[in-house]
């Protein structure tokens, strides 16, 4: 066992060995055990949250769950791997200002990152300890609002998944509700109101210290080009929390639209209703609007929320076809940003071999088949691969650069001697001899896969 691994496991077991005595002394009552199960909307039953927060095994939890989840080092410059050191040197300190309410959270580090439609999109990053703290609050918080959350939202929650959103989707444009209202929130994160979010809070919540934690959080400023920048709304993405207190905001949408009968579908803050009749999309558009504005104090995209055919718009990465039973489709976009990747890991001037490649690209295409395989349009798949395998075939033609060594290639990939010494010598550029039958037959499908490369299409 190398060195670091050992430090690494001897610094967890420290500081587990420093939660076991912890536990025994100061936690009282059921406070050993995480919330579960509880959705009452009394604050009567949380007046010591903090020491469920705080218990032995709600740590553990955090603590594996950060470290499994990794990510870059915050504005202290301490790295995941670097935490349960400083826990165990630390921890008693930490612990007694959670207690008293005193412990203060860092600025979080800003970084920007591109959003799959084009621009940017600021992240929010918390400092490790603040990650750690953060999961060990959400065990505890997300069981008190779970029983209550909507049945039509389905982002960040355990055991729902944005492939359930797009079939519940899909299941309403079914029943004939071929209309869809295509809501988008503008700046959500950033623009989540503290008062309305606190007041919330408030409902469930009686333990002042977790209250001012959680509003900690909340004003922790921002780290932004050398300067730290207080902030008066919004929940930054990036910490574990958030999803979580956007779920809670939210959640008033929610019941709106279920007050009024609405059939909708919710992903955090991807937000579709489904109507019978482009009239009755507009009424609902200006009126949830103006709820959205009064109540929520937040604001509809007006460029990017629209009426129209769902196959027209875009869910979570996919549309659907026209039709009685419509079939889920990869949307154009998701489709455009797949082959600018693609294209970027199989550029022909890269300079790195075929293997590397395809390893690059097989790690990319894993996760992409993992959720657009999702689609009903297999044909898309399979098109998909071939394009994918014939860019391969034009950068090993590439590669083998002169007209002897390519055709001594094709000859030693069974190529016969006259169709390889005519391609060979072909004047034609390497996609066009990438469709050609002598690569076609050089490099075959199976050649690419005994290299690693998956398929997108099903079996």
């Amino acid at each position: 066992m190398a060195d670091a691994e050992r430090r690494k496991i001897q610094g967890d077991l420290a500081f587990e060995a420093k939660l076991e005595g912890e536990a025994r002394g100061r936690v009282e009552g059921r406070a050993e055990a995480t919330v579960t199960g509880r959705g009452t909307e009394s604050p009567a039953e949380t007046a010591r949250l903090m020491e469920e927060v705080l218990a032995a095994e709600n740590l553990r939890k955090a603590l594996k769950r950060v470290r499994g989840n990794r990510g870059s080092a915050g504005v202290d410059g301490m790295s995941v791997t670097a935490l349960p050191g400083y826990l165990k040197e630390h921890w008693p300190r930490i612990r007694e200002e959670l207690m008293a309410g005193r412990y203060k959270p860092k600025p979080v580090k800003r970084v920007q990152i591109p959003k799959p439609d084009g621009g940017e999109r600021g992240l929010g990053i918390p400092t490790v300890l603040d990650r750690f703290i953060q999961q060990a609050l959400l065990q505890v918080l997300q069981p008190l609002w779970e029983p209550s959350f909507s049945d039509h939202s389905y982002g960040f929650r355990p055991g729902r998944s944005a492939h359930q959103a797009v079939a519940r989707a899909q299941g309403y444009i079914a029943e004939g509700h071929g209309i869809v209202v295509d809501m988008d929130l503008e700046k959500f994160f950033d623009r989540v109101n503290h008062d309305i979010l606190m007041g919330l809070l408030m409902r469930r919540v009686a333990d002042k210290r977790v209250l001012k934690l959680v509003r900690g959080y909340l004003n922790a400023g921002v780290l932004e080009d050398g300067l730290v920048r207080a902030v008066g709304e919004g929940t930054p993405q990036g910490g574990p929390l958030s999803p979580l207190l956007s779920n809670i905001v939210l959640n008033l949408l929610d019941k709106e639209l279920e007050k009024r009968g609405h059939r909708f579908v919710r992903y955090a803050d991807d937000c579709n209703v489904y109507v019978k009749s482009e009239r009755a999309g507009q009424r609902v558009l200006e009126s949830i609007g103006s709820f959205i504005g009064k109540k929520l104090r937040l604001k509809l995209n007006r460029e990017k929320s629209a009426v129209g055919r769902p196959s027209e718009r875009t869910f979570l990465g996919f549309s659907f076809t026209d039709g009685k039973e419509p079939k889920r489709r990869i949307a154009p976009k998701a489709l455009k940003r797949l082959k600018a990747r693609v294209t970027g890991l199989t550029r022909r001037t890269r300079g790195v071999s075929l293997e590397r490649m395809i390893q690059e690209l097989a790690q990319y295409l894993i996760g992409w088949r993992g959720y657009f395989g999702h689609c009903q349009t297999p044909s898309v798949l399979k098109v998909l691969d071939g394009w994918i395998r014939r860019r391969l075939r034009s950068v090993l033609w590439k590669q083998w650069k002169r007209g002897r060594i390519r055709y001594a290639e094709l000859r030693s990939h069974g190529v016969g001697k006259q169709l390889s010494a005519k391609t060979a010598g072909s004047a034609h550029r390497p996609w066009r001899i990438s469709k050609s039958p002598a690569l076609s037959y050089a490099l075959p499908n199976a050649f690419f896969t005994r290299l690693g490369l998956p398929s997108l299409a099903p079996g």
